[in-house]
């Protein structure tokens, strides 16, 4: 199968109307490619069908709740009736609640699980419906480090993104088994500056934030598109601090807990206080509540990095081998010369 994006390329993008699905779909539109947006919001699915369209790609907007499977698949047959069969679909829709876990209602906590983890196994079930007859295509999750490591404040959050990957894990397994032609990888991504920390319900006493260090969405984006033409990896790890915090979380996650329970409360919050009319889209899109677009970015453009030099080198492992081997060699034989010379 050819993986290359291009304008012959379907591809699906569930919350695509704001935040990294909004980048993403910047990024699949750059490539000419035939985008199905799949939001709630209107104000956000118009603006991002304009951004794709301004890309050079083309755009279906459809407002459908991912936690709906019925709305799901009727999108996805409406995508193929009017832009052809889906060769990747990119599942990023979630939401939250901003609290402790004592806070957070029972239905709110279903509301979270529902979305975040149940749309991506129905974006999922919808696309291998059409998928696997054909032998082929691509469907990328958008992940998190969160997905391995539970931090205080999120805990709705983190264990939908637990679930996620353990669904990853078994459906990766499985397609391995009876049809290798569909291809799964996950994405799992750092603290990224997207609208959601002026969105996602908060029972916060001060405005909430990504864990630094921050990192813009256009690098998520990319991470998402790469993975899309690269799906053979079963996943990417995005920024060092995702590397990092999964490296510390396998060999001293107890330690880990203690220093989150310390820092991870005051790390989530800014010094400005939450306003009290903030907009929340656990129950409805923000973007229609306020008439507003809030597009890709969050408030933290001055402190969010535009690159990222470990996404880089994900992108370029073999070349980082051949360099690091090198360098061994040449270690070594520096050493060998020292010792012929005693």
């Amino acid at each position: 199968m050819k993986y290359g994006i291009d304008r012959d390329s379907v591809v699906v993008i569930t919350g695509a109307s704001g935040g990294i699905g909004r980048a993403a779909a910047r990024a699949f539109g750059a490539r000419g490619a035939r985008i199905a947006l799949l939001a709630r919001g209107e104000e956000g699915l118009d603006g991002a069908a304009d951004d794709v369209e301004r890309a050079g790609g083309r755009a279906l907007p459809i407002s459908v709740d991912v936690a709906d499977d019925d709305r799901v698949e009727q999108a996805a047959q409406r995508v193929e009736d009017e832009l052809g069969s889906i060769d990747v679909w990119v599942n990023v829709a979630f939401s939250s609640v901003f609290a402790p876990f004592w806070e957070i209602k029972p239905a709110e906590f279903k509301r979270i699980t529902e979305v975040t983890y149940l749309g991506y196994v129905n974006g999922t079930r919808a696309a291998l419906k059409r998928m696997m007859p054909r032998e082929r295509g691509v469907i990328v999750q958008c992940g998190s480090a969160l997905a391995y490591r539970g931090i205080p404040l999120q805990s709705g959050y983190c264990g939908a993104k637990h679930a996620v990957q353990g669904f990853h894990d078994a459906l990766r397994a499985e397609l391995l088994h009876e049809c290798p032609g569909v291809k799964v990888t996950m994405v799992e991504m750092p603290g990224v500056n997207t609208p959601q920390f002026s969105w996602v319900l908060s029972r916060l006493p001060r405005r909430a934030q990504p864990v630094p260090p921050i990192y813009q969405p256009e690098i998520a984006a990319d991470a998402l598109l790469y993975a899309a033409e690269h799906p053979r990896r079963r996943e990417y790890w995005v920024g060092g601090s995702t590397v990092g915090t999964l490296v510390a979380n396998k060999f001293a996650a107890g330690l880990l807990d203690r220093y989150l329970a310390r820092t991870a409360f005051s790390s989530q919050q800014t010094d400005q206080k939450r306003p009290r009319d903030q907009a929340a889209n656990l129950w409805e899109p923000a973007d229609d509540a306020g008439g507003h677009d809030y597009g890709a970015h969050g408030r933290f453009d001055e402190e969010a990095h535009p690159h990222s030099p470990q996404l880089w080198a994900a992108k370029h492992k073999y070349l980082v081998g051949a360099a690091t081997a090198g360098a061994a060699a040449t270690g070594a034989a520096v050493g060998a010369a020292r010792l012929l010379r005693r």
